[in-house]
């Protein structure tokens, strides 16, 4: 498979490359990344067939868009498809308005290293949503968004404030106003930007899903969604968008960090990456490839996006997507439990 193969997302009707460029570690995601590395990166994207750039307001507190859009307004403006993410209004103190202050950070988030001087204040109501819209048209300067994701919603991220976020989308018409920038065709579809299974499957009874991005919950270390996530999709038609692939670090093993789901990894999923490093080498294969590769063989899964700090990077990323692995591995990762049929 090749990082340029078009991948038909079918409630959305758009085609996606089969690896996306994911943006948020170019907001400084545990280190700095310089702006020449930054702008290296996407152009290297891009040149290797890349269609699908992934941002969002949060990464880099709006650098992340601004970045996108630079890019993708000087190469080619009908060629590609960039999702971004609504739930998080981007805002500062000034007269008249007072920020109120800052509540505990969610365990998914370990702040920004090149972030620029705004604060994020959740918000996922009608009103917030057609203002997020407005908001990330004006940051990327495209004449388009394709896809929207409302980003972090879910009991895990907000903890006693779900519900209240929660009623805000569903009751507060978060939704219906996603609903309408549809029907405008003024987007080509949405859903959630998560890293909670359960988040998407309550989301699905509440309003009709057309793409959704699930982060570290279908990867070799976690196939949590394979149990009624990815199921209910291919039922509904919903393509999921698979980022996280690498769970925060401890799958690419050309880093070294032993993260997991943005945290330290604990001991057993350490032990259990090495015994799925051993057990890839021992078919000639990098642990990296198996980790971006693994989702693509779900019929559930409409691409991967993968992040990058560097040219170097992404180039790498793309070796590992295009990198032959023998069914064999799979078979033996199966037989011996470490990763779930497909």
């Amino acid at each position: 498979m090749k990082a340029s193969d078009k991948r038909h997302l079918k409630r959305a009707g758009v085609e996606v490359t089969a690896l996306g460029m994911g943006t948020a570690p170019l907001g400084g995601l545990y280190t700095p990344v310089a702006l020449a590395d930054a702008r290296a990166a996407m152009q290297a994207a891009w040149e290797a067939g890349i269609r699908h750039f992934d941002t969002a307001p949060m990464y880099g507190l709006t650098r992340c868009e601004h970045l996108t859009g630079e890019l993708l307004r000087e190469e080619a403006p009908d060629s590609y498809v960039i999702s971004t993410k609504v739930g998080r209004l981007m805002s500062f103190d000034r007269p008249g308005r007072q920020l109120p202050p800052e509540g505990p950070k969610n365990e998914f988030d370990s702040g920004w290293n090149s972030g620029l001087s705004f604060r994020e204040i959740f918000d996922y109501s009608y009103d917030a949503i057609l203002r997020s819209y407005d908001d990330s048209r004006q940051r990327t300067g495209c004449p388009k968004l394709d896809i929207l994701f409302v980003h972090d919603i879910g009991r895990v991220t907000h903890g006693e404030m779900h519900d209240h976020h929660w009623g805000a989308l569903t009751k507060g018409g978060g939704f219906r106003a996603l609903e309408e920038l549809r029907a405008a065709k003024l987007i080509a579809g949405f859903g959630l930007g998560v890293n909670e299974n359960e988040a998407i499957l309550d989301a699905m009874e509440e309003t009709d899903l057309d793409v959704c991005l699930l982060a570290g919950r279908y990867t070799l270390l976690d196939t949590s969604a394979a149990d009624r996530l990815l199921p209910k999709c291919v039922e509904r038609d919903v393509s999921l968008v698979v980022g996280g692939v690498f769970n925060s670090g401890i799958l690419a093993s050309s880093s070294g960090r032993k993260k997991f789901n943005y945290v330290d990894a604990p001991a057993e999923i350490i032990e259990k990456a090495d015994r799925l490093r051993a057990e890839c080498e021992a078919f000639g294969v990098a642990l990296p490839a198996a980790a971006i590769q693994f989702p693509m063989r779900h019929k559930a899964t409409g691409n991967v996006v993968i992040g990058a700090k560097s040219a170097d990077q992404v180039r790498q990323n793309v070796a590992w997507f295009e990198q032959a692995i023998p069914n064999e591995l799979w078979q033996s990762l199966e037989d011996k439990g470490l990763v779930a049929a497909a």
